[in-house]
C-alpha cells in the first residue's frame, strides 16, 4: 500500500464486500435477482451523481470518453451484476464471493497481460493451474445432485464466475476515466448507466404481477438493499474506484483475500450454509492462487536475490 489511508480504504473496502454478500442472498430469494441490483445502483447513482456535483460542480464528459464510460458501465455493472445476482440463487452465498472474488485477480492478471501491462511469468502460470483445480474441487458435487438442480447449480456457477471476469475487464478500462473525472463522478455514472441498462433487462426478462412484486420485498430484502445502497455501492465501490486510480488494478483486487473468509463466515452463521472439508480445500487452492497471480512480479523478485541465484548469475558472467 502507498499510504495509510490506502490500507484504511483497503480495509473497509474488505469488510463491505465481505458483508454484502448475505445481504444479496437474503434480498434476490425474494426479488426477482436483476430487479433488485438496477433498483440498488440507480438508487445509489443518483446520490452519487448530486454528491458530485455538490462537491466539485458539474464536470463535462469529453466526446471522445462516451463509448469508454459506456463500456465500463456495462461491464462493471450490467454485465457484473446481473449474471451474479442472478447466479446467487443457485449457489450459497459463502461460495459465491469466494468464487468470485478468488476468479477477480486471475482475471485482473490475465487483462493485463493481454494489454501488455504484465509479463508472463512460471508463477503466474502455476497459479491459473491451481485456481482451475480449486474450481473443479469445490465445485465438481454440484453436478451429481441430480439432473435438474445440478445443471441450474452449474448455470449459476458459470454465471458468478462471468462476474468477475466482466467486472475486472472493466475495472483496467476504467482506470483513466477515474483519473480525469474523479471516483465519486465515475462510480455515480457507471452505477447509473449500468443500473438502467439491468431495469430494462429485468422489466423484459423478469415480469411479475404488481401484488406479487410488493410482496416480494420482505423486510429482510428491504434491509439487504439498504445495506448494498448505502455500504455496498456509496462507501465500498467509490472506494474500490478511489483504490484503482491510486494503487492499480491488480493491489486494489487483493481484496479477494481476505472477504470471502468473512463472507463464508457470515453465511454459516447467518444462513446456517454447510462448509465441508472438500469446500474448504478448493477455497484454500483458489486463494492461493489468487495471492500468487497477484504477487508473481514479487516472488519472482525474492527468487532472484537467493543467495545461490545471485552466486549462479555471477558465474555465468
Amino acid at each position: 500500500m502507498s499510504s495509510t489511508a490506502d490500507s484504511i480504504k483497503f480495509l473497509v473496502l474488505c469488510l463491505v464486500w465481505g458483508l454484502t454478500w448475505i445481504a444479496v442472498k437474503f434480498g434476490v430469494d425474494t426479488v426477482p435477482p436483476m430487479l433488485f441490483a438496477a433498483t440498488r445502483f440507480i438508487a445509489a447513482g443518483l446520490f452519487l451523481l448530486c454528491w458530485a456535483s455538490r462537491k466539485s460542480g458539474r464536470q463535462k464528459l469529453r466526446r471522445r470518453d462516451y463509448a469508454r464510460l459506456t463500456v465500463v458501465s456495462v461491464l462493471m455493472i450490467s454485465l457484473c451484476y446481473g449474471p451474479l445476482f442472478w447466479g446467487m440463487k443457485f449457489v450459497p452465498s459463502g461460495t459465491a464471493a469466494v468464487l468470485e472474488m478468488s476468479l477477480t485477480p486471475l482475471a485482473l492478471l490475465a487483462f493485463g497481460l493481454g494489454l501488455g501491462e504484465e509479463r508472463w511469468s512460471l508463477i503466474g502460470a502455476v497459479s491459473m493451474v491451481i485456481g482451475i483445480a480449486g474450481l473443479i474441487v469445490l465445485f465438481s458435487p454440484t453436478l451429481t445432485d441430480g439432473e435438474t438442480r445440478g445443471f441450474m447449480r452449474a448455470m449459476g456457477i458459470g454465471a458468478v464466475a462471468w462476474a468477475a471476469i466482466s467486472s475486472a475487464w472493466g475495472s483496467v478500462l476504467a482506470r483513466p476515466l477515474i483519473t480525469r473525472y474523479g471516483s465519486v463522478m465515475l462510480s455515480g455514472s457507471t452505477t447509473l448507466i449500468g443500473g438502467a441498462i439491468l431495469l430494462i433487462v429485468s422489466l423484459w426478462f423478469e415480469p411479475i404481477d404488481t401484488a406479487d412484486l410488493f410482496a416480494a420485498w420482505t423486510l429482510e430484502a428491504i434491509a439487504g438493499w439498504a445495506f448494498l445502497v448505502v455500504f455496498g455501492s456509496l462507501i465500498g465501490y467509490s472506494i474500490y474506484m478511489q483504490l484503482l486510480r491510486d494503487i492499480g488494478p491488480a493491489k486494489a483486487g487483493s481484496f479477494a483475500f481476505v472477504s470471502p473468509a468473512i463472507a463464508v463466515s457470515v453465511g454459516a452463521i447467518v444462513a446456517g450454509e454447510a462448509i465441508t472439508q472438500q469446500g474448504l480445500f478448493g477455497m484454500m487452492l483458489m486463494l492461493v492462487a489468487a495471492a500468487g497471480s497477484l504477487f508473481a512480479d514479487r516472488l519472482g523478485d525474492l527468487w532472484r536475490l537467493r543467495p545461490g541465484h545471485r552466486l549462479r548469475r555471477c558465474e555465468r558472467r
